[in-house]
């Protein structure tokens, strides 16, 4: 077994700087877990301190059956993958790649045999004689996952390790480490800000922000259910549209979404979650492709801004008389700038948020999460 558990794990910095706060997660064996937020929000930093870069303050971390708080990094077995590649620039990728077996005395047979192994697993049995200098970005990056192979270790640790390669490449790394776990079947724990790297990779997502976990859960449970509006607005492309300062009421018998001229009719859950916030404001969510184009006398009337035509669909920008909102609509959408459209909301889809804590107040009323 080579699960991760970080039980209460806090790190504070010289000055009392909170970078990480009482930290819970359990990585199983064999999971692939993201740490995903924006820059500065301490998932680095939690990754640095289950690789043994950087001291826990408070709490414990356990790597298989040992706490490992006080073992040098060394000792951890485990495997760190870095943004910057960090391959010694005088080596070729035959020596790169064996280096540190040979500090741990490996057998040379031994050696020769995993670098042959995890550079045939890597595609990359033709590089092995040349220097990093004379590689692309996608081929180095090949090269600091194969050195990470060759070492056997329980656990891989990966600090954000294609930020530095262009969009085309990303894309095709991601498929790649995807495949990569799949064979290996190791314990993997993968550092992003890029929350598309997030989605596609992790078997589970771990959304930080400010040091804390927001939200911890599968990539569906996130995106359908997020807890709170920091984690709605944080995943998504473009990110889900805030209606703000608007208030349910009771009309006819329904119930209904009031901001300014807008009048958006919920579904009965609304009832429940009204009674969670009486008399007060409420943020209503609704995702871009949960937005769909109508006649002006169709929902709530807008006003086109800007169109981004994508090939297989547009990102369409709007005013309302009361919010700036964000369509995804079909490809053959005929709509053009200044036109006067109707938006109509899949109020099924929609999501209630009380601003002052930023809690999904109709979590609970909205039927059963996804499946895992």
């Amino acid at each position: 077994m080579a699960d991760v558990v970080l039980d209460n794990v806090t790190k504070v910095f010289p000055g009392d700087v909170l970078a990480a706060s009482d930290i819970n997660i359990h990585v199983a064996d064999k999971e692939l877990l993201v740490l995903v937020g924006p820059s500065g929000c301490g998932k680095s930093t939690t990754l640095r301190m289950v690789a043994g870069l950087e001291d826990v303050t408070r709490g414990t971390i356990r790597i298989g059956d040992r706490v490992v708080n006080d073992i040098p990094p060394k000792d951890r077995d485990i495997a760190m993958v870095f943004q910057n590649y960090a391959l010694y620039p005088h080596m070729s990728v035959y020596r790169n790649m064996a280096f540190g077996l040979k500090l741990r005395k490996v057998p040379k047979k031994e050696i020769q045999e995993r670098v042959n192994q995890a550079a045939a697993l890597l595609g990359i049995q033709n590089l092995l004689d040349r220097k990093p200098k004379a590689l692309s970005g996608g081929q180095r990056q090949r090269v600091a996952v194969g050195r990470a192979i060759v070492r056997e270790p329980a656990v891989f640790l990966f600090d954000e390790p294609l930020s530095n390669l262009d969009a085309k490449l990303r894309v095709s790394m991601r498929a790649e480490l995807n495949k990569l776990h799949n064979r290996l079947a190791k314990t993997m724990i993968y550092v992003t800000h890029d929350q598309v790297e997030a989605m596609t990779l992790g078997d589970r997502i771990a959304v930080m922000n400010e040091g804390v976990i927001q939200q911890l859960a599968s990539p569906l449970e996130l995106y359908d259910r997020p807890v709170n509006e920091f984690v709605a607005g944080f995943l998504g492309t473009p990110p889900m549209n805030f209606m703000t300062n608007g208030r349910i009421k009771q009309q006819d018998g329904k119930f209904v979404f009031n901001a300014g001229a807008a009048r958006i009719g919920l579904p009965d859950w609304a009832r429940q979650a009204a009674d969670d916030l009486p008399g007060r404001d409420v943020t209503l969510g609704v995702r871009p492709e949960d937005l769909s184009l109508g006649s002006p006398e169709d929902g709530v009337k807008a006003t086109v801004n800007v169109v981004e035509p994508l090939g297989n669909e547009m990102i369409i920008y709007l005013t309302t008389d009361y919010h700036d909102l964000i369509c995804k609509a079909p490809a053959h959408q005929k709509v053009a700038v200044d036109d006067v459209v109707g938006l109509r909301i899949n109020v099924e889809k929609t999501h209630l948020f009380d601003p002052e804590t930023g809690q999904n107040v109709s979590l609970t009323h909205r039927g059963q999460p996804p499946k895992e």
